[in-house]
């Protein structure tokens, strides 16, 4: 089972349908290519730590959620990829700003993060699992990366879509139209 390393707060964006993409550039970890969606189907595995809630357009009162005391992940929510697009121009970027939580400022540093300009975008369908997947936290998730191997997932665990088809649907079509796509 592959996550998908994000704030935790994007991931419970993510799992309440208040947001249907990710944006990234890459972590320190991703090698000479960079970032890529390399699958097409994840968890969501939320990252904590303090600063995230200045680099999202939250109110102030927003709490954060705290990591587990007993030193396990939870995980709560899947994201099944339905496309994506590299997006090297920055009004278009800019333009995103209505599909997604993140600071202008921080986006633009995902931007410019090197010497080729842009960011990835995929467009996803977010799932909430029947129950929390809760696993012990381990060295291998830690690091700068995107991308990490999970322990098995239980057969009994369901998914269940955090937006029905026709509010998804219309959320896509919007973006499409201002990626004039």
């Amino acid at each position: 089972m592959i996550a998908f390393k994000e704030w935790t707060l994007i991931c419970e964006a993510l799992g309440r349908g208040q947001q249907s993409v990710i944006l990234r550039k890459g972590g320190i970890a991703e090698g000479r290519d960079g970032f890529r969606f390399k699958h097409d189907d994840f968890m969501l595995f939320p990252t904590f730590f303090h600063e995230q809630l200045a680099k999202l357009r939250l109110p102030a009162s927003t709490a954060l959620p705290a990591p587990r005391e007993d030193g396990q992940i939870e995980v709560r929510y899947r994201a099944r990829v339905e496309w994506t697009r590299d997006i090297s121009d920055w009004e278009m970027v800019k333009r995103l700003a209505p599909f997604h939580l993140w600071q202008e400022a921080e986006i633009e540093k995902r931007f410019r993060q090197d010497e080729a300009p842009g960011v990835s975008l995929a467009f996803i369908r977010a799932s909430r699992l029947s129950r929390s997947f809760v696993f012990p936290d381990s060295p291998r998730f830690g690091g700068c990366r995107s991308w990490v191997e999970l322990p098995e997932l239980s057969a009994d665990i369901t998914f269940t879509p955090v937006l029905d088809d026709a509010i998804h649907r219309e959320r896509e079509r919007q973006l499409r139209t201002v990626l004039g796509a």
